[in-house]
């Protein structure tokens, strides 16, 4: 499914319609360039999951938690790893095993080449200054 984002309310929208249309995925690989919307996105998954904590791009600490009271959400940004041996090294195995988390990866490609079928893929594409097609 293609949805055409025009602001950062209809992303906060399509991430309240990912998570209802797919509730049984627990790991979500987020594709795109710099500046697609994939961090925008993850703010809106947290506000659906109702956690008011500040949502910022885990670049350089690669990963942040945000417990909510449904589920936990886990963003990892993986642009900075080399392998999914580096994954093990913030604990993404015992993450990924907890389906109480919800784990959305940046950069999955990184990491996850021969492992896709582990996650949805949801595509980002900047289509200009203010929309961004979202795909999933």
């Amino acid at each position: 499914m293609d949805y055409l984002s025009k602001s950062e309310n209809d992303t906060f929208k399509i991430a309240n319609k990912l998570l209802k249309k797919f509730p049984s995925f627990h790991i979500f690989g987020l594709f795109g360039d710099l500046g697609s919307g994939k961090t925008t996105f993850v703010k809106g998954i947290a506000k659906a999951l109702g956690i008011k904590r500040i949502i910022t791009s885990p670049t350089f600490v690669m990963m942040k938690n945000y417990p909510a009271s449904q589920y936990n959400l886990v963003h990892i940004d993986a642009y900075r790893l080399e392998n999914r041996e580096d994954l093990s090294d913030i604990g993404f195995d015992d993450l990924a095993a907890d389906e109480k988390n919800l784990i959305f990866i940046e950069w999955p490609e990184r990491v996850f080449n021969q492992f896709l079928s582990e996650m949805k893929i949801i595509k980002f594409e900047y289509v200009d200054e203010k929309r961004r097609k979202i795909s999933f």
